[in-house]
């Protein structure tokens, strides 16, 4: 087999690779997580992974609850990314987004 042969070969194979990488890391970070309670779902929901173990950051405790829900259900663009995605499409109901905003405030404490 010619080397000019397996170049084609070699990008093609890498190009699928990553084809199928983006598709598993794209599915596996859009798995819906059913809510027991705020702190599994803090955790499970991979909400921690943007706010911090003791939601430090990207969290303003101080703005008033429905703008918080509103945040929580809808999404919120941030000046950089990553955004905030929208949790009324997953599932979470407005009282459990109040649910979600104590326990991260309680975190906070």
């Amino acid at each position: 087999m010619r080397i000019t042969n397996l170049k084609p070969a070699g990008v093609i194979t890498c190009t699928l690779v990553l084809v199928a990488m983006v598709f598993l890391v794209s599915s596996s970070a859009q798995t819906d997580v059913k809510f027991t309670d705020a702190a599994s779902y803090y955790k499970d929901g991979k909400c921690v992974v943007c706010h911090g173990q003791k939601a430090e950051k990207k969290f303003d405790g101080d703005k008033k609850e429905e703008e918080l829900v509103e945040t929580m259900m809808k999404g919120k663009k941030a000046e950089k990314p990553p955004n905030m995605p929208g949790y009324e499409a997953k599932g979470l109901t407005p009282d459990q987004a109040k649910a979600m905003i104590a326990y991260m405030k309680s975190l906070k404490q």
